[in-house]
């Protein structure tokens, strides 16, 4: 069961992480297109260049950001999840040698 659990936090940060890169990978596309134009323009070349350069590090960091984060959460997750379980083990433990010791009922 731990595992399952741990698993399944596993399971969600990288849900979360590919979403990420999708949606950075949308992000850098869409943001793009004007600058493809701009840099086509001879007068705003070396301006749009310096654009780009700027936002895809912008946007890099912004996507890092949230990875980083992800991965936080996700031990954080982790590690609240098999100390759950080792609580309710350890209350399982206790419910048994409790119903070990009563008497027998005849």
């Amino acid at each position: 069961m731990r595992a399952e659990k741990q698993s399944l936090a596993g399971v969600i940060q990288d849900a979360i992480e590919k979403g990420a890169t999708t949606v950075e990978e949308i992000h850098k596309a869409v943001a793009d297109l004007p600058l493809k134009i701009l840099e086509d323009s001879d007068l705003l070349k070396e301006s749009a260049k310096e654009a780009r350069r700027l936002q895809d590090l912008t946007i890099g960091r912004f996507y890092d950001l949230i990875r980083e984060i992800n991965e936080k959460v996700g031990t954080l997750a982790s590690e609240l999840l098999a100390e759950a379980s080792a609580r309710r083990a350890e209350r399982h433990e206790m419910h048994d040698k409790r119903a070990a010791s009563r008497p027998a009922a005849h």
